[in-house]
């Protein structure tokens, strides 16, 4: 009688996890498939929503809108208008990665040395300090925007793309994420390191690096996908329009182009799935690591 409740239990337990997992992946997969749909397909769908927006009608839906995951003729007709008859949408795609790239580099590479300095040197001062970051860390982008555009008009960055670039390089997530990580290096490791004659730098490339893979893999995923979908700094930060992601630029196609759309975000959001399936064992692994320190 036991084996039989537990059974039904795990059942049950299965079947609501799927249910979840169908709720959550249904957009994604309705996003791709719909991007194969031709025009008058995608129209004869969700026709009646689109003319409701385009009407600016803020009235509800009364017919029946037909969610479709399979088009009856696939076409690739969307994506050749995204990729090469329609060059902005290319561009902004390309800004995108020009803004997110050397952010993720850059916070890398700073976390790392911040990280092993927490790490290494640790005080009363240097505690008060990781405290501060935590608090930055924990604030909404809404409230670092305008200090942050004071600053980028200070040093004359602003309305380029190193106005973006910048703050998001020293931004805190990744230091506080590889402190957490490198405290759990043991110290011992260290040591034997001295007694071997390795210098700071040494232990730093040699030790710490390597045994923080996994972290790093984390920081990296973690913070790509965050600045890849950015849209209030580059909205604040860049007024040259012909700089913005294409985060932004989604957001201004019209209801006529709804398979453009469909398209553009499909071609949008492969990067960050490349990655994510690249590195899921390193960023579980990471997140797990640095979430069971204490310190």
């Amino acid at each position: 009688m036991k084996k039989k409740i537990r059974w039904v239990g795990r059942a049950l337990v299965f079947l609501i996890c799927i249910s979840f997992a169908f709720v959550f992946l249904m957009p994604t997969v309705l996003t791709i498939t719909n991007s194969f749909m031709e025009k008058s397909e995608i129209a004869a769908n969700y026709g009646i929503i689109f003319s409701s927006l385009s009407s600016g009608s803020k009235t509800f839906v009364s017919e029946e809108v037909n969610l479709k995951f399979i088009p009856d003729k696939v076409s690739f007709s969307q994506y050749k208008t995204a990729l090469i008859m329609s060059p902005d949408y290319l561009l902004k795609f390309w800004n995108s990665v020009i803004l997110v790239v050397p952010i993720v580099l850059g916070q890398l590479l700073v976390a790392c040395f911040a990280a092993y300095s927490f790490t290494r040197y640790r005080g009363r001062f240097k505690e008060i300090l990781f405290f501060f970051y935590i608090i930055l860390m924990l604030m909404p982008y809404q409230v670092t925007l305008v200090p942050n555009f004071l600053v980028s008009q200070w040093l004359g960055v602003y309305n380029t793309r190193w106005a973006v670039i910048l703050p998001g390089i020293f931004a805190p997530f990744a230091v506080f994420l590889l402190t957490k990580f490198m405290r759990r290096i043991p110290f011992s490791l260290i040591e034997a390191a001295k007694l071997d004659g390795a210098g700071e730098f040494q232990i730093f490339r040699q030790v710490c690096i390597p045994m923080c893979r996994s972290a790093l893999y984390s920081v990296a995923i973690l913070v790509f996908i965050d600045y890849w979908n950015m849209v209030e700094q580059p909205l604040i930060l860049l007024e040259n329009v012909d700089l913005h992601p294409l985060s932004i630029f989604l957001s201004k196609i019209n209801s006529t182009e709804a398979g453009l759309a469909f398209a553009v975000a499909t071609v949008y959001m492969l990067p960050t799935l490349f990655m994510f399936l690249h590195g899921e064992e390193y960023l579980v692994e990471g997140i797990t690591y640095s979430g069971s320190v204490k310190g």
